[in-house]
């Protein structure tokens, strides 16, 4: 099977640095089912084309199995078009030989954010619908080609095609949609779909799955074998989806902290986390919710933090924290232990779980009520860290704001704010169903009457 990548964007030899891979040299990589290859037929500044060429052994794909374990029979297991047509086994070569380009990271990150006109041609894919491919990825803003194989008419068996697709955006892009559609594309896997399965197409179709027109569709055929991982997937991607824009997001964030400002209100809550992971002798932490980074930052500079991870919903988001962390001076074996994931609080992430401590800064207050004993469960019964630090504003504060009117809460996406009674209640029920001390706190100036404007509460493993 073959995947070209053609850059026209000059310089477009710039694409060999994206892809990690030289213009000069060809690179051959092993893999569980044969070898991959990586070749330039072309490398000028005006036009660059990556070749990845797999050699698939197509003996070595079924050897050690009982020819009965193929409904289609001994013949077809060793004859079959898998060697040449795309299927998941190009998507496991696209992790492993373009594994950096695939996750956004780059020597240059500059370079790796930047748009260019990208052609990639796959040859060939078994397509039963000449049709499926533009409903695939002409939501994505691709231009769609559906070729005929070149062969004589006669040899022409099945529904095989080449597929051209035409782009202005990022390698990264280009990479992680044909990662996850190539196999849809194919209809068939042929590995073991689990769980594992589901955070791939998570982290990899989080940004742009839950708005695709074909998200059902695509999901189901991802996790064929699997229907009820498949809608597990779908539920997650419709949290996801659910998610405000990134544009409203940030003017809701902009109103927010002009509000709590003149207070130094974020700083102080920074603060006061910092203390509270010190004194709990944290070494590793996850920031759930982090936003742009605002925590996360703080944790890179502090010594005796080991692994810091970042959790959010908003791809966008995420890419702002990155840079911020990137402006961060650290040693590159310290950089490599931050780690930044795309993902939903309100479902079970496995990636969360074995933290000495779990962060949540202003982040509960966001969830629909209705939600909160699902982020209780995913928090406290799986991710189940040593120490919960968790802040949300206090209603009762709100009245001092002279900018905010009567009644209204601090931030437009805010589905509720709990009054100090009614988050110490809750705090307490969420620790004695799932085992944890609880000790609250106030961050901020307190008013004799209406308290401080944020509330904190620590829970720690009883």
């Amino acid at each position: 099977m073959l995947l070209t990548l053609t850059s026209t964007t000059p310089p477009a030899r710039d694409l060999g640095h994206l892809l990690r891979k030289h213009p000069d040299r060809l690179a051959s990589f092993p893999l569980p089912f044969g070898t991959a290859h990586v070749f330039y037929p072309e490398a000028s500044d005006a036009r660059c084309t990556a070749a990845l060429a797999i050699d698939v052994d197509p003996v070595g794909l079924v050897r050690g199995r009982s020819p009965a374990a193929n409904a289609a029979g001994i013949v077809d297991a060793y004859v079959n078009d898998r060697p040449y047509a795309a299927s998941s086994l190009l998507s496991v070569a696209i992790a492993r030989v373009f594994g950096a380009a695939l996750g956004g990271r780059s020597e240059q990150p500059e370079l790796a954010e930047r748009e260019l006109q990208l052609t990639l041609t796959l040859s060939t894919v078994a397509l039963g619908d000449d049709d499926l491919a533009s409903r695939l990825f002409g939501p994505l803003g691709y231009a769609v080609q559906t070729l005929p194989v070149d062969v004589p008419p006669e040899d022409r068996i099945g529904a095989h095609r080449t597929i051209r697709l035409a782009a202005t955006t990022t390698v990264q892009r280009v990479l992680t949609h044909v990662y996850v559609l190539v196999p849809v594309l194919d209809g068939e896997k042929h590995y073991w779909v689990g769980d594992e399965e589901v955070e791939k197409l998570l982290r990899f179709g989080g940004d742009w799955l839950p708005a695709h027109p074909e998200r059902e569709f695509i999901t189901r055929r991802y996790l064929k074998r699997a229907p009820g991982l498949a809608r597990d997937a779908l539920s997650r991607l419709a949290a996801l989806d659910d998610a405000p824009s990134d544009s409203s997001q940030r003017t809701f964030e902009d109103a927010e902290r002009a509000l709590e400002r003149p207070m130094k209100l974020q700083d102080r809550r920074i603060v006061a986390v910092m203390e509270e992971l010190r004194a709990q002798r944290a070494a590793t932490v996850a920031d759930v919710g982090c936003g742009d980074g605002d925590l996360l930052v703080a944790l890179a500079r502090e010594p005796a933090i080991e692994r810091i991870c970042g959790a959010e919903v908003s791809l966008r988001e995420l890419e702002r924290a990155k840079l911020r962390l990137e402006r961060v001076p650290l040693p590159a074996s310290r950089r490599e232990r931050i780690e930044l994931l795309q993902s939903s609080i309100l479902y079970t992430d496995r990636r969360l779980s074995g933290f000495d401590a779990l962060t949540l800064l202003e982040v509960v207050e966001h969830i629909d009520p209705s939600r909160l004993d699902a982020l209780s469960r995913t928090v406290f019964g799986r991710a189940r860290p040593r120490t919960v630090i968790l802040t949300t504003p206090n209603r009762e504060y709100n009245v001092l704001f002279g900018s905010l009117r009567s009644g209204a809460l601090r931030h437009s996406d805010h589905r509720f704010e709990w009054t100090r009674d009614e988050f110490r209640d809750w705090s307490q029920q969420v620790g004695q169903r799932f085992g944890y001390a609880v000790r609250h706190g106030a961050i901020g100036d307190e008013d004799a009457t209406h308290g401080a404007p944020t509330q904190l509460a620590v829970f720690t493993c009883a």
